[in-house]
Protein backbone atom coordinates (compact mmCIF):
# COMPACT_ATOMS: atom_id res chain seq x y z
CA UNK A 1 0.00 0.00 0.00
CA UNK A 2 1.25 3.45 -0.98
CA UNK A 3 1.56 6.25 1.41
CA UNK A 4 -1.46 8.00 -0.06
CA UNK A 5 -3.19 4.97 0.19
CA UNK A 6 -2.49 4.72 4.00
CA UNK A 7 -3.34 7.85 4.72
CA UNK A 8 -6.94 7.83 2.73
CA UNK A 9 -7.18 4.93 5.60
CA UNK A 10 -6.25 6.56 8.42
CA UNK A 11 -8.36 9.23 7.69
CA UNK A 12 -11.52 7.48 6.61
CA UNK A 13 -11.48 4.41 9.19
CA UNK A 14 -11.42 5.04 12.95
CA UNK A 15 -11.41 1.07 13.78
CA UNK A 16 -7.26 1.03 11.80
CA UNK A 17 -5.19 -0.29 13.94
CA UNK A 18 -1.16 0.90 13.19
CA UNK A 19 1.34 -1.80 13.98
CA UNK A 20 4.78 -0.66 14.29
CA UNK A 21 7.41 -4.06 14.16
CA UNK A 22 10.28 -2.33 14.18
CA UNK A 23 12.79 -2.30 17.00
CA UNK A 24 12.82 0.44 19.85
CA UNK A 25 16.18 1.71 18.28
CA UNK A 26 14.41 2.46 15.18
CA UNK A 27 11.52 3.89 17.27
CA UNK A 28 13.28 6.39 18.63
CA UNK A 29 13.59 7.69 15.12
CA UNK A 30 9.58 8.57 15.04
CA UNK A 31 6.83 6.83 14.78
CA UNK A 32 3.33 7.31 12.48
CA UNK A 33 0.51 9.02 14.94
CA UNK A 34 -1.67 6.53 16.23
CA UNK A 35 0.79 3.16 15.97
CA UNK A 36 1.65 0.47 18.27
CA UNK A 37 4.90 -0.94 18.18
CA UNK A 38 4.97 -4.78 18.53
CA UNK A 39 8.85 -5.54 17.29
CA UNK A 40 8.55 -9.09 15.15
CA UNK A 41 11.96 -9.53 16.47
CA UNK A 42 11.37 -10.18 19.68
CA UNK A 43 10.00 -13.98 21.03
CA UNK A 44 6.51 -13.02 21.97
CA UNK A 45 5.19 -10.88 18.91
CA UNK A 46 2.85 -12.88 18.00
CA UNK A 47 1.74 -13.46 21.50
CA UNK A 48 0.76 -9.65 21.21
CA UNK A 49 -0.97 -10.43 17.95
CA UNK A 50 -3.65 -12.34 20.44
CA UNK A 51 -4.31 -8.78 22.00
CA UNK A 52 -5.62 -7.43 18.44
CA UNK A 53 -8.75 -7.27 17.29
CA UNK A 54 -8.95 -9.75 14.41
CA UNK A 55 -12.34 -7.91 12.86
CA UNK A 56 -10.93 -4.78 12.58
CA UNK A 57 -8.61 -4.04 9.84
CA UNK A 58 -4.71 -3.46 10.44
CA UNK A 59 -2.12 -1.13 8.86
CA UNK A 60 1.74 -2.63 9.29
CA UNK A 61 5.11 -0.74 9.07
CA UNK A 62 8.37 -1.33 9.17
CA UNK A 63 11.63 0.74 8.20
CA UNK A 64 10.92 -0.69 4.44
CA UNK A 65 8.36 -2.98 4.18
CA UNK A 66 10.55 -6.63 4.51
CA UNK A 67 9.49 -7.40 8.04
CA UNK A 68 5.99 -5.81 7.86
CA UNK A 69 5.15 -7.94 5.00
CA UNK A 70 6.41 -10.89 7.08
CA UNK A 71 4.13 -9.49 9.57
CA UNK A 72 1.33 -9.29 7.71
CA UNK A 73 1.82 -13.16 6.55
CA UNK A 74 1.87 -13.88 10.02
CA UNK A 75 -1.37 -11.84 11.03
CA UNK A 76 -3.26 -13.69 7.81
CA UNK A 77 -2.39 -16.74 8.78
CA UNK A 78 -3.41 -16.08 12.06
CA UNK A 79 -7.13 -15.17 10.21
CA UNK A 80 -6.95 -11.31 10.67
CA UNK A 81 -9.44 -9.84 8.16
CA UNK A 82 -7.68 -7.15 6.36
CA UNK A 83 -4.06 -6.19 6.72
CA UNK A 84 -2.19 -4.14 4.43
CA UNK A 85 1.33 -3.44 4.38
CA UNK A 86 2.91 -0.09 3.58
CA UNK A 87 4.74 -0.89 1.03
CA UNK A 88 7.98 1.83 1.53
CA UNK A 89 7.83 1.31 5.76
CA UNK A 90 8.63 4.42 7.80
CA UNK A 91 11.93 5.29 5.78
CA UNK A 92 9.58 6.18 3.24
CA UNK A 93 7.03 8.03 5.21
CA UNK A 94 6.21 12.09 4.52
Amino acid sequence: MSNEEAKAMMSSNADLQIIDVRTDGEIAQGMIEGAVQMDISKPNFEKKLEKLDKSKPVLVYCAAGGRSKTAQNIMKEKGFESVANLTNGYSGWK
